[in-house]
């Protein structure tokens, strides 16, 4: 899943080499912090936080039948 996200921002912003992810993983959820250059912060939540909303919403679906809970937390 960290993979999945990383390959997604990465397609988004135009500093690819700043994109860092850490997973902080619990028994049913994992919370994956999210770093990106602060000229990029804008371009990965969107207007009014739509682009953020669909990243979110494509791990949710990739997680399927996982079991757990994936959370996507943009870090500055």
């Amino acid at each position: 899943m960290k993979d999945l996200l990383i390959q997604i921002v990465k397609a988004l912003v135009d500093e690819p080499d700043q994109v860092r992810v850490n997973e902080i993983e619990s028994t049913q959820t994992v919370v994956l912090e999210l770093r990106v250059a602060k000229s990029d912060m804008g371009k990965i939540i969107g207007k009014q936080g739509k682009t953020a909303h669909a990243i979110r919403t494509l791990l949710n679906a990739a997680s399927g039948g996982t079991g757990k809970r994936y959370v996507l937390e943009i870090v500055e």
